[in-house]
């Protein structure tokens, strides 16, 4: 029986930055993310790039993208974009974890 080989992941980890606006977050995550100039910032195109794949090489290139984030901020939110945003991490391919400030 064939050797399994471990799933690689892209990690991106934000803890210790406040993303007091969602386009903070995002200028935060479209270098690490290698998500190109035209991507929407928004959660939906956020989703189908790391769930339906083909926006991003970097993404692309791993199994799954995690990325790690301080409780504080729009991440302290339960509005419908912050929502969103979480559920655009809701899948086999990606996780948000949103860390307490200790």
């Amino acid at each position: 029986m064939p050797k399994k080989t471990p799933p690689t992941a892209l990690v991106v980890d934000l803890r210790g930055r406040s993303f007091d606006t969602f386009d903070a977050f995002w200028d935060a995550v479209v270098g690490p993310l290698g998500l190109p100039a035209e991507f929407g910032r928004n959660p939906d195109a956020l989703r189908d790039t790391l769930q339906a794949g083909g926006v991003s090489e970097v993404v692309d290139g791993y199994d799954v993208v995690v990325v790690h984030v301080d409780r504080q901020g729009i991440f302290t939110s339960r509005d419908r974009e912050t929502r969103a945003l979480r559920a655009a991490f809701a899948g086999r391919r990606s996780q948000l974890l949103v860390h307490p400030l200790t």
